[in-house]
């Protein structure tokens, strides 16, 4: 095993932005980046061998620098949707940055994806990473305290990819963390990615309103488009999910949040490659890219030609009471774990 590290390029500030190149005794490859605490390319064996990779992504920085849709990002402070970008604590409001129509979408309009991160590479435990840490300073996007954050990403010869987020803080404040990678495991750049075969370890989704913003009711999925407690392909019942040109749902986990537990499995007939998740996380949002704009912006890639299985708490939990709550308060720690294994099926 081994990281090898390179310069991926600078921003307009000049600020160098480094690349890690993590390999495993197989020679499999995860491509990290401080900008943001991106994961990159994933590159990985099909059923015959042949090595690709799975994870949408740019060949170059410019266009992490520019406005994209998350490829890859670590996203927070808070991901997904708050709604009418606002929240209570203590009976005092604060006022998040307005990004999404009258809300408030994966932690502003630069949150941590658009911001460099410090970075530690390390070998330990059989496995080879890269932790990224940042402080978010009070008041950034509307938010309050100061909090700083770890991402954590390890890689290990059983081709497991590690995500763990931390963060603590000096003043009480909302935290959701996630990764937003956008997965085709036919080949990154290989067209639609509706004839995966997915299952998801839920029986209910956050029910929301027009706007994709959860109203604090669950929804039982049993039998429904939604369903995917038996492996159905992304694209069997698509066309009963109208309202957001696909998938753009929050599942409910099955199993007790805090304890790492099975999320979902996804199989790629083609190339035979397989994608279990397991999380802590009590939620989970299923996007099948509705709105990729398939131009330089997304990396060519369109609507449908990717999937995103994006762990986190539950959005818009700071406004709903009955939803497990995103506040951090000083002295204790947020941690999250998610587990991404890559197989293939013979």
């Amino acid at each position: 095993m081994k990281i090898n590290t390179d310069i991926f390029g600078a921003t307009d500030a000049g600020l160098e932005i480094s690349r890690f190149c993590l390999v495993n005794s197989h020679g499999n490859e995860v491509y990290l980046m401080n900008w943001g605490a991106t994961l990159l390319d994933v590159i990985v064996p099909d059923a015959k061998g042949n090595r690709d990779n799975v994870n949408v992504s740019f060949t170059n920085l410019q266009p992490y620098l520019d406005e994209h849709p998350y490829l890859g990002a670590t996203v927070g402070r808070f991901c997904n949707r708050i709604g009418n970008a606002s929240f209570e604590i203590g009976g005092k409001k604060y006022s998040l940055t307005q990004n999404h129509g009258d809300h408030h979408l994966h932690g502003g309009n630069k949150g941590l994806t658009y911001q460099r991160w410090d970075s530690e590479p390390y070998q330990e435990n059989g496995t080879v990473g890269v932790r990224f840490t940042i402080t978010s300073p009070d008041g950034e996007e509307g938010y309050p305290g100061n909090v700083s954050v770890t991402a954590d990403y390890n890689w290990n010869d059983q081709n497991e990819l590690a995500i763990v987020y931390s963060a603590t803080t000096d003043a009480a404040t909302h935290i959701n963390l996630t990764n937003h990678s956008y997965w085709n495991l036919a080949g990154a750049l290989s067209g639609t990615a509706l004839h995966h075969v997915a299952e998801i370890c839920a029986d209910q989704i956050l029910k929301t309103d027009k706007d994709c913003i959860p109203t604090g009711e669950l929804t039982d999925i049993e039998g429904t488009a939604w369903d995917f407690a038996t492996p159905t392909a992304l694209g069997a019942r698509i066309d009963q999910v109208s309202a957001n040109s696909g998938y753009d749902d929050c599942y409910v986990v099955r199993g007790e949040a805090g304890q790492l537990r099975q999320a979902a499995r996804v199989v790629d007939p083609q190339s035979g490659r397989v994608l279990e998740i397991e999380t802590t996380q009590p939620g989970m949002q299923l996007y099948t890219a509705n709105f990729l704009p398939g131009d330089g912006r997304s990396n060519g890639v369109g609507g449908h030609e990717a999937f995103c299985l994006e762990t986190q708490r539950y959005p818009n939990t700071p406004n709903v009471d009955s939803f497990p709550s995103t506040l951090l308060k000083p002295g204790e720690v947020y941690k999250e774990t998610t587990i991404h294994r890559f197989s293939v099926e013979r």
